[in-house]
């Protein structure tokens, strides 16, 4: 039997022996001194022992611990007297663990004397109350926000998602309650407005998939950052393509409204430079690489200091596997620039494939096209009869109901890369994952649409990685 003892002075001392009494264990015996009694309904004599006395007199707090405590808890209105009722304890026993409720911030160096913030205990349950903030697990587990509960509002980027093709890395849904009711997840279960997911993971993971949970279009290029990247190298675009990268980057910031840094390494042209500085201003950034170091070094320190979340880079660029890798390894949008006019581009192209990634990307794409203007239109090739298609088909539907915004699903019987190079004004709009990462020479016979990417090359192509 385990001695426990509770030293109560005002209402929520005796609010929390009420809570004890209907709460209690039958391995516990309580202790409790008031320093005037209250009555306390239906509790069990055998379990509970009540005193009335000053807990600051040590004489009498000596007499009661002269049994063995394996824990003391004070609950007092006045801080002298908690202090003192303290001082007297830990001079009779300086081992047994105190926890105190602190109402005025008293320093604590003992480690066996846990002090509880009456004041961040009433904030923290507050907060829980205001909108569009994440409700925390604050007495389960190490309570640092590795267990968090999110609405999912009606046009958030998850719903009618399947929870199958959610990348869950470093976190997992783990509960769905809907109409007050508990839902397990399976793969299969396809999540819905007014949905509360009950989530664990890493607490700094849990707030970018919090934020995620919570966007809604016009936010792009959230929740990947905030900011538009703009990658030249010198050594390998010319100066007229330079020039035109410029112009059409800055068009695309404009609609975005996010702020565009221009980064340029190997300067190597006086004109094209000034050229490039003279698109400084507010919202326009230009920084000028001059030293040798390696830019994949200084490449990743970009994407985090900058919060950038779209970078824009040439065909040139994107065709050396090297910076393809990087690319891929900052789990950031890329747009790849071909040497068309950007303005005049209407549609976004998604082609079909034996997997579910474009479900993955799905709310990111009616994002960019709903921000740009864009019209959605599927490409389903039918000499390829995959069951996850008709399920990626069924869920840009649902999408499109929710952002109301129509899209075309084209049933082709010829391969969709040949039907789209002979159009034109249209984007193509992939996953970026790591099969794209492979030198294009390994994919020139392969069947697989994503990594044939190259044979529209001369588009213009927004590859979005398949990860929050």
């Amino acid at each position: 039997m385990k001695k426990i003892l509770i030293i109560s002075d005002g209402s929520t001392g005796k609010h929390f022996v009420d809570r004890v009494i209907q709460t209690y264990t039958s391995e516990n015996i309580y202790y409790v001194v008031e320093t005037k009694a209250v009555e306390h309904e239906e509790y069990n004599p055998a379990r509970f022992k009540f005193y009335e006395f000053d807990p600051t007199s040590l004489h009498k707090l000596a007499n009661l611990l002269k049994m063995d405590f394996v824990q003391v808890i004070i609950l007092m209105n006045d801080e002298n007297e908690a202090k003192y009722t303290l001082k007297n304890i830990r001079s009779l026993k300086n081992k047994v663990r105190i926890i105190l409720l602190d109402n005025w911030g008293i320093e604590n160096t003992d480690p066996d004397t846990v002090l509880v913030n009456s004041n961040e205990i009433v904030a923290s349950r507050l907060i829980d109350y205001l909108p569009n903030v994440p409700v925390i697990a604050q007495n389960v587990g190490i309570g640092e926000g590795e267990i968090m509960e999110v609405l999912v509002p009606f046009g958030s980027s998850f719903v009618y998602r399947h929870i199958g093709v959610i990348e869950q890395k470093d976190w997992r849904i783990v509960a769905i309650y809907r109409n007050r009711k508990l839902i397990m997840p399976s793969r299969r279960r396809m999540i819905q407005p007014n949905d509360l997911l009950l989530l664990v993971g890493q607490p700094s993971v849990l707030k970018s998939v919090y934020r995620a949970i919570k966007r809604e279009l016009g936010q792009f290029p959230e929740p990947f950052g905030s900011n538009i990247y703009l990658y030249i190298d010198m050594d390998i675009i010319c100066k007229d393509t330079i020039k035109e990268l410029v112009r059409r980057s800055i068009f695309i910031h404009q609609k975005f409204n996010h702020n565009l840094i221009i980064r340029v390494i190997n300067p190597n042209d006086i004109d094209t430079l000034q050229y490039i500085k003279e698109q400084a201003d507010l919202n326009v950034i230009v920084d000028i690489k001059y030293d040798n170091i390696p830019f994949d070094i200084s490449f990743f320190d970009d994407i985090q200091n900058y919060h950038v979340g779209l970078v824009i880079v040439s065909k040139e660029t994107f065709k050396h596997t090297k910076t393809r890798n990087m690319l891929y390894e900052s789990h950031v949008p890329v747009l790849k620039m071909a040497n068309k006019s950007f303005s005049s581009v209407k549609d976004a192209a998604l082609i079909l494939s034996d997997n579910r990634d474009l479900e993955k990307i799905s709310t990111t794409i009616y994002d960019i096209s709903e921000q740009m203007g864009f019209n959605i239109d599927l490409y389903d090739y039918q000499n390829e009869h995959e069951a996850y298609k008709e399920q990626v088909i069924e869920h840009y539907y649902n999408l499109s109901t929710i952002f109301s915004k129509n899209i075309k699903v084209l049933k082709e019987n010829e391969n969709p890369i040949k039907i789209l190079s002979q159009k034109d004004d249209f984007i193509h709009i992939l996953p970026f994952t790591f099969k794209l990462t492979k030198k294009r020479l390994y994919s020139l016979f392969s069947t697989d649409s994503e990594k044939l990417y190259f044979k529209l090359d001369d588009y213009h192509q927004i590859f979005i990685p398949v990860q929050l």
